[in-house]
Order: C-alpha cells, then structure tokens, then sequence
C-alpha cells in the first residue's frame, strides 16, 4: 500500500457516516441521543415525503418510531445506503424490501416492559371480566356473584416465542403464581420446540402469542390449534395478526367455547364491520401494546447500541439474518 492509499484509508476511516432520522416529535429523542456518537452525522428527513438530494448519500436509514412502514418507498433513494436500523421488534414489514447487501438490524429487547405489561393487563381483564362488569355498570346494576372470576394462581400459560417479550411474560405471570411454558424456534433447556405444541395445548389454561411473523409462524394458530385448546382458555395474541387464522377464530369466539385478548389483528386495520367486534369474550386494542410514554426512548437507546456496533465493525447483536424476522421481543 502506498502512502497515498494510506492516507485516503484513514481519511475514509475518520469521515463521518451519515444516518437519517425522522423530524416527527416522537423521533426527536433519536436525533438527540445519536447525534451524541462520535464519527456518526444526524440528517434529519420527512417519512412522508421523498429524501432531499443533499441526503441521499446517507449510509444509514432509521425508519420513524411510528407507522415504521412509511419510508418502504424511500429506499431506493438511497444510493449509498448500508444499514436499516428499525425501532420495532419485528422485521416482518421491511424484510422483503431492504436489498441483501444492507443490514437490516431491530430494536429487539426495547419492548419487553410495555408489551408484557400489555399481556398480563389482558388477562387480568378478561380473568378478572372487567368487560362484564363494565355492562352491569352502565345498567346501574350491583352485579354481585353475577360474573364467574378466575385467578391466575396455579393457571397454566404456554408462551409461544420466547424472546425477550416471551421471557418477560413468564416473569411477570410468576409473581401471580401461574406456570409457565415457554415454545420457541430452536428448543434449548427449559424451552420447548414448536413440535411440541399440539401435544403441550390441552394441557395449559392461557395461549400468549409473542413469536415474530415468519413462514414457519405465518398461520400456526389455525383451526386445529384452536380445537386443541381447552374448554374455557384465553388466546392472548401480542405477536403478529397473521399468525392467526381469524376465521378460525371467530368460529371459536362465536361458539363461545374460547376467549381472546388481541393486540394484533389479520386483517389490520380492523375494518369497523369485521365480525370480531361483535364476538363476546373478546378484548381488542388497536396494535398499541407498546404504546406507552417512554418506549420510543427504550427504542432509541437499542438503535444507538446498534449503530455504534455498525461503526465500530462488528455485526450489531440484533441484526436480521436474510430472509428472516428477528424473534420479537
């Protein structure tokens, strides 16, 4: 290597790399708290309008905290680009559009809190049946011993997805005495292997959904797994819409033979005449289990971690294999 070489090594060694940040409100945490990364130069963007010339030589996109899906279109703009750093857990949405040759990262870890806090508020409720109870209020009725409550102690969970989310809801239900077992991609001590989960259904009194949407988990909750679930259990689906064959569902839901607790639905949005709004014993919110003050600081914070690993040329701990979803959280 010649001394000239050299130098432009080094010069391109110490240049900043450039990273794109949403200018909407929720995203001015990012911009304050990766503009703190030494060799890392913020440009801030629109998510709803095209990247301006001047920067679309940026090396780094990070999709807006909300309605991450936005700037899919904004990808070709990007000559350069290197690394898509996503602030939600899941790759689903942007697997099948980042090209091969960018890394595609997550913020795998950030949601854990707010969405296995989610959970167990979902099962208390319907355990608890705050939505019946909601109805005796407005008729001005003291419903005393007129709903049949059930406790969590002793009940039987099987967590489906056993990332950070997963493990977070297994703790949290611990403290209420309820068991827990746990089924992820690759079985691992003390975690089952998806195999399993027809023989480990009729056996658990609550399902909770946390796995990432991928080809393996894409339908698994179908007609069959439906059936082999218990008299009387609980569906909590804080995963992903599609991994759930809502007909399926509904049937089951209609028969009143299960209950439910969504986050995520297929299709989503809900059009407002979907049969699911009419099914008793089921609670739905609309995909905001996340959706807690401070959360898109927590994601931040993981992106940063990602960024600075992209920098200092090592794989990011939550990069995206090809053609894959990370594990949600």
């Amino acid at each position: 290597m010649t001394d000239q070489e050299s130098r432009v090594n080094v010069m391109q060694r110490n240049a900043a790399v450039r990273v794109l940040v949403s200018c909407e409100d929720d995203d001015k945490i990012g911009v304050d708290l990766l503009g703190k990364i030494d060799n890392l130069e913020v440009l801030v963007y629109d998510p709803n309008k095209g990247i301006p010339t001047e920067k679309r030589h940026a090396e780094i996109l990070i999709p807006p905290y909300r309605s991450s899906h936005r700037p899919i279109p904004l990808l070709k703009q990007i000559a350069g680009l290197r690394m898509v750093q996503l602030l939600s857990a899941g790759a689903d949405e942007w697997a099948g559009d980042v090209p091969a040759d960018v890394l595609l990262s997550t913020a795998r870890g950030a949601h854990a809190g707010p969405v296995s806090e989610w959970v167990l508020s979902a099962i208390l409720c319907l355990y608890r049946q705050w939505p019946a109870l909601g109805e005796f209020k407005r008729e001005g009725i003291w419903a005393h011993r007129r709903v049949s409550a059930k406790t969590l102690n002793s009940s039987r969970v099987l967590i489906v997805g056993a990332g950070s989310i997963g493990s977070a809801v297994a703790d949290q239900l611990k403290v209420f005495g309820a068991r827990s077992t746990l089924v992820a991609s690759t079985a691992r001590p003390g975690i089952h292997a998806p195999a399993e989960i027809p023989s480990l259904l009729p056996d658990h009194d609550i399902v909770v959904i946390t796995a990432p949407l991928t080809e393996q988990t894409r339908g698994l909750v179908d007609k069959d797994f439906l059936a082999s679930m218990p008299d009387g259990a609980l569906l909590v689906n804080a995963g992903r819409g599609k991994i759930v064959d809502t007909a399926a569902l509904v049937a089951e839901l209609q028969s009143k033979r299960l209950r439910a607790a969504l986050d995520v639905t297929d299709p989503e949005p809900l059009p407002e005449d979907h049969p699911l709004w009419q099914c008793a014993d089921v609670i739905i919110s609309p995909h905001m289990a996340r959706t807690v003050p401070g959360t898109n600081a927590l994601c931040y914070a993981v992106a940063a971690e990602q960024v600075k690993a992209f920098l200092a040329g090592t794989t990011p701990p939550n990069a995206v294999r090809p053609q894959l979803a990370t594990e949600n959280d």
